[in-house]
């Protein structure tokens, strides 16, 4: 069918063998538990949702939703759950994270996406290997603990990056790396918006209340607080990336600020001299020293000697 990525059977002993579309139609629960990974973009989906008695259609609704958070949602059927992921795409930007939506019951795990996401891929190379979860709950806390560990290795590439700009930042005076930091900082924010509620989120698993068993409970509590760690550090890069931001904006505003301050001195000591030169540039009759072979030389010493007397005077009032 158009519109379907993957279809697996597990048969809870860590073994998986993937379907064509016929036999996921004729799958029953004695067989195994089945995984129908779906594109939601294509109709054909929508449709087959829509046709399984078993999936409310509250829930197909939330499958097939355009724009979604992290969240968790119990229901008496199964748990409906929304994920991100980080973008690892070849070409694409992490922070441009990917949403995944899941219905997990007990014996069927029906998901939706738009682009491919790594974790889902890492999953099923493991499944081919006959190392697949005995559990749809053990399915979805392996997905999660995937997406983690892409996180991860995102996560401390951000951290790098910022300590290379903090690094660059006292080297040398670039407003050009404003910008970059600018970017770095809005990618540490676009990273956050969507690691927070997924943290809210795992907590929602681990209650005692979700249908996961203690061992997939405690796994994904180890699973949570590396999230919790990777929020840290993103607070902790944020801020570093804004105190380089900082202090790269005061030494440039510095730097620009002693230019004017010399350019300033500079007119003040010139703008008598401009005036006299100016005064004395006039072509009408009466100059002063204008029939006198020793002017020109006159009056440019007492120009200098204006010139000195300036200096002294903005020395002497702390100018200088």
């Amino acid at each position: 069918m158009e519109g379907l990525v993957h279809a697996v059977l597990l048969d809870g002993q860590g073994g998986a063998r993937p379907l064509n579309w016929q036999e996921v139609c004729q799958w029953e629960p004695s067989q195994g538990l089945l995984w129908v990974h779906l594109d939601y973009t294509v109709e054909a989906s929508s449709v087959w949702l829509y046709e399984q008695k078993e999936v409310p259609t509250l829930v197909s609704d939330a499958l097939l939703a355009q724009e979604t958070r992290p969240r968790v949602t119990m229901m008496q059927e199964g748990l409906l759950v929304y994920l991100r992921g980080v973008n690892l795409n070849p070409g694409a930007e992490p922070e441009d994270m990917i949403a995944i939506r899941l219905w997990v019951t007990p014996g069927r795990v029906i998901s939706t996406q738009r682009r491919q996401l790594l974790a889902v891929n890492s999953l099923l190379a493991r499944a081919d290997q006959g190392d697949a979860p005995a559990t749809s709950y053990g399915l979805l806390v392996e997905l999660i603990d995937d997406l983690t560990w892409n996180m991860e290795d995102v996560v401390d590439q951000v951290e790098e990056q910022v300590g290379e700009y903090e690094e660059a930042a006292m080297a040398r005076q670039s407003r050009a790396m404003l910008g970059e930091m600018s970017l770095v900082r809005r990618r540490v924010t676009v990273l956050r918006r969507f690691l927070a509620p997924q943290r809210d989120a795992l907590a929602r698993l681990t209650d005692p209340a979700s249908p996961l068993s203690d061992r997939e409970r405690g796994q994904l509590r180890e699973v949570a607080d590396r999230l919790q760690r990777l929020l840290e550090d993103l607070d902790a890069a944020r801020e570093h990336a804004l105190i380089a931001q900082e202090d790269l904006s005061n030494r440039l505003a510095d730097a620009l600020n002693q230019r004017m301050y010399v350019l300033a001195i500079v007119s003040i000591i010139f703008l008598p001299l401009g005036f006299l030169t100016g005064l004395m540039g006039v072509n009408l009759g009466g100059m002063p020293g204008a029939e006198s072979h020793n002017g020109f030389m006159a009056f440019a010493t007492g120009l200098l000697v204006i010139g000195l007397v300036m200096a002294v005077v903005l020395k002497r009032w702390k100018w200088l």
